[in-house]
C-alpha cells in the first residue's frame, strides 16, 4: 500500500499528525481529521497535555483532532480485536464522541495494519467501539463501526422557542423535530427543501449560547433527498467551536434511528458538506434494540498527508 505524503512545516521533529479525510462522496471532499498516534509523539518529547491537545485542530486546519493511546492498538485475548483508547478534541476541549473521528481512526489503524480487511476496536469515554476497515481506492478504506443505542424525545417548547428562530426557520418546523441523544443530545430539525436548507445561515453566537443553555450539542438540520433512504443535512454546533460541521456521523446515526422509529425506514444516506464546499456521505442503519436504538454508520476514508506541528 502506498503511504501518505510528508511535509514539515515545523522541522523533522515536530509533533506527527496524519490527515484522514473521512465519509468522502465519490472519492470527494469528506471532513479532514488530524490523527495523532500519542505513542510516536512521546518520541518528540513529553507527552501531551489536554491544551495542546486542543490546539492541534487549529494547526493542522482542521475542525476535530482524534489522539489514539497506541496507534496499532494493543491485541485483545481470543477472538477479540485490536484495541486502540481513543480522545477526541475540538478547540473548545475534549468531546466524549465523534463519528467521523472515529472514522478516520479506524483508517489509520487499518493502514498501519497493511493487511487487507481490518478489524479493530476504539475505547471510547469508557466503553468499546468496534469496527472494520476495508481496503478500497489507494489509501482508502470503507469503514464502518456500530454506535450505541440512540435515544429520542419530543423536545420541549422552551427548546424550539430559542433554537428554531436562530436557524431562521418558522414555528411550523417544530412538530418534526426531536431531540436524540448519542452521547450528547442534539436537536435534529426537518426543513422542505435542499434549497431551504442552503439558505440557513445561523449566527454562531446565540446559537453557541442558546445550545449551552440547553445542554445541546447542536442543531442537525436535514431535509428530503431524491428518495426516501436519502437526505441532506448541516450540523451547526458553535458551541463545540465548530461553526458548521462538515459531516457529523453521530448525528446522521441519530437520524437513521428517528426515521427508523417514525417511519420504518431502515437505511438512509446522508448528503452533508456540499455548504462548505466538501460533499460528504455517510450511511446508515439502524434497527431496534432492547435500551435503545442502535446503528451500524459506514463512510469512505482515505488518508493524506503527514504533518509535523510545533507543540
Amino acid at each position: 500500500m502506498s503511504r501518505p505524503s510528508s511535509r514539515s512545516p515545523s522541522g523533522r521533529d515536530g509533533l506527527p499528525v496524519t490527515i484522514v479525510h473521512a465519509c468522502l462522496r465519490e472519492g470527494r471532499g469528506g471532513s479532514p481529521t488530524a490523527v495523532v498516534d500519542e505513542a510516536s509523539a512521546a518520541g518528540t518529547g513529553r507527552p501531551l497535555t489536554d491544551e495542546e491537545r486542543r490546539r492541534v485542530p487549529a494547526l493542522a486546519g482542521t475542525s476535530h483532532a482524534v489522539f489514539l493511546s497506541d496507534g496499532r492498538g494493543p491485541v485483545g485475548g481470543g477472538d477479540e480485536p485490536p484495541a486502540a483508547p481513543a480522545r477526541f478534541f475540538t478547540t473548545e476541549g475534549e468531546l466524549p464522541a465523534c463519528g467521523h473521528g472515529t472514522v478516520a481512526a479506524l483508517a489509520f489503524l487499518a493502514a498501519r495494519a497493511d493487511h487487507g480487511e481490518y478489524r479493530a476496536g476504539l475505547r471510547v469515554s469508557g466503553r468499546a467501539v468496534e469496527g472494520r476497515a476495508v481496503p478500497g481506492a489507494p489509501t482508502s478504506f470503507d469503514v464502518t463501526f456500530g454506535t450505541g443505542p440512540v435515544r429520542l424525545r419530543e423536545p420541549t417548547q422552551e427548546e424550539l422557542a430559542l433554537l428554531l428562530p436562530l436557524l431562521g426557520l418558522p414555528a411550523a418546523a417544530g412538530p418534526g423535530a426531536r431531540v436524540a441523544t448519542l452521547g450528547r443530545p442534539r436537536l435534529l430539525v426537518p426543513v422542505t427543501t435542499r434549497s431551504a436548507l442552503a439558505s440557513l445561515s445561523p449566527s454562531p453566537g446565540p446559537l453557541a449560547a442558546a445550545c449551552d443553555r440547553l445542554g445541546l450539542l447542536g442543531c442537525f438540520v436535514h431535509s428530503p433527498g431524491p428518495t426516501t433512504a436519502r437526505v441532506a443535512a448541516r450540523m451547526f454546533a458553535p458551541s463545540i467551536g465548530v461553526t458548521e460541521d462538515i459531516v457529523n456521523v453521530n448525528s446522521s446515526a441519530c437520524l437513521a434511528a428517528h426515521l427508523l422509529a417514525r417511519h420504518g425506514t431502515p437505511r438512509i444516506d446522508v448528503d452533508m458538506g456540499d455548504a462548505l464546499g466538501r460533499p460528504s456521505t455517510v450511511t446508515a442503519g439502524a434497527r431496534r434494540g432492547l435500551a435503545g436504538l442502535p446503528v451500524d454508520v459506514t463512510g469512505v476514508a482515505k488518508l493524506g498527508q503527514v504533518l509535523r506541528l510545533p507543540r
